[in-house]
């Protein structure tokens, strides 16, 4: 957790909302100097901080709305700060809670030095970074559809397709929905094939257009990443985007900690209380070194050989996690020190 810890003369903390916002500015005493609920709009944000903005800065809590806010003052030259959801917990306790109190306390905690940071995504990349967590989302639902398909397969105990349906020409040569006798159900059927088709179609344009993104933003790291065994074309834009630049992370450490790639415990007076931490973190970075340690072991006899040793030592689930890690630490040095896949190196010992 990375605190931000720069002194201003004046420090105005927001409680952002999609339509409204309120905003409290105090000086470096702690004293509030003026605080009002305004639209959600540069004009009126601009006007309102217009007086302190010689030695300002402005924090908000990390949600979906936070973009146009950082862009703003990027333009504006003035200092931003992104707070930390899931570390913010000083606004959300209390008995009371409202718009007025939580922008007191982003305020307060930007003076105090406790505000928790949460990482700027810059604006040339950031789009692209959500054009490729989207491509994800319409492939899970992809998935969701061929799934359903075979559960109905099942519910109706017809025998196995024998082939895999996600491939276009066995759909159409098995023609799926022609097995199942019931109108209804074919039309279910005949629908998912068909949106199954549509994502087909679109799917593979829309990965292009992010690949060219690629190359234009940052060609080297795209294949650097390529020369890890098991990492192809959609894994390699996915830790691309979700890393942004590698040199924002001190070490290693804080690498795999936000790759979610680490088990953080929880200890008191000597015990341990179990672990914590599971939910902070890149779900996107984490869900592409698990699927980076399954595709590892495909072809790859010496990464079988490991994977089989520490099966032996730790069992099967966490032998994947530990293989992922050692994937995760691998990529951060091979970015760091723009090198290719060293596989001497990722095997000695």
């Amino acid at each position: 957790m990375q605190f931000y810890t720069t002194e201003h003369d004046y420090y105005c903390g927001i409680d952002l909302h999609a339509r409204t916002m309120y905003v409290c500015i105090i000086d470096s005493k702690g004293k509030i100097v003026v605080e009002r609920n305004m639209k959600s709009a540069p004009e009126p944000l601009l006007a309102f901080i217009a007086p302190y903005r010689s030695n300002l800065v402005v924090g908000v809590e990390c949600i979906f709305t936070w973009y146009w806010l950082a862009d703003l003052c990027a333009r504006e030259q003035l200092a931003f700060v992104l707070g930390h959801a899931l570390y913010m917990k000083a606004i959300h306790g209390g008995k009371a809670k409202n718009d007025r109190i939580d922008a007191q306390k982003i305020a307060a905690l930007l003076r105090s030095g406790m505000f928790p940071q949460a990482y700027v995504y810059p604006a040339d990349m950031r789009a692209t970074r959500d054009l490729m967590r989207r491509r994800n989302h319409l492939m899970r639902k992809r998935a969701e559809l061929l799934s359903h398909i075979q559960n109905t397969n099942s519910q109706y105990n017809l025998p196995e397709f024998g082939s895999r349906i996600s491939r276009p020409a066995d759909r159409q040569r098995l023609d799926v929905a022609e097995r199942f006798s019931d109108p209804q159900v074919k039309k279910s059927v005949e629908f998912d094939c068909a949106l199954i088709d549509f994502y087909d179609e679109q799917l593979p344009k829309l990965e292009w257009h992010i690949q060219t993104c690629a190359k234009e933003h940052d060609p080297k790291g795209l294949s650097l990443l390529k020369t890890v065994p098991g990492i192809g074309n959609i894994l390699a834009l996915i830790i691309l985007y979700e890393i942004h630049d590698i040199a924002r992370f001190p070490s290693v450490q804080d690498f795999m900690s936000y790759s979610r790639l680490v088990k953080c415990s929880r200890e008191s007076a000597g015990k341990l209380y179990g672990h914590s931490g599971s939910k902070i973190g890149n779900v996107h970075l984490k869900w592409a070194f698990s699927e980076a340690a399954v595709t590892f072991l495909r072809g790859n006899e010496p990464g079988q050989k490991l994977h089989h040793r520490l099966v032996k030592k730790h069992g099967k689930g966490k032998a994947l996690s530990i293989l992922a890690a050692k994937i995760g630490r691998a990529v951060y040095f091979m970015l760091s020190r723009e090198r290719v896949f060293d596989k001497d190196k990722f095997f000695a010992g």
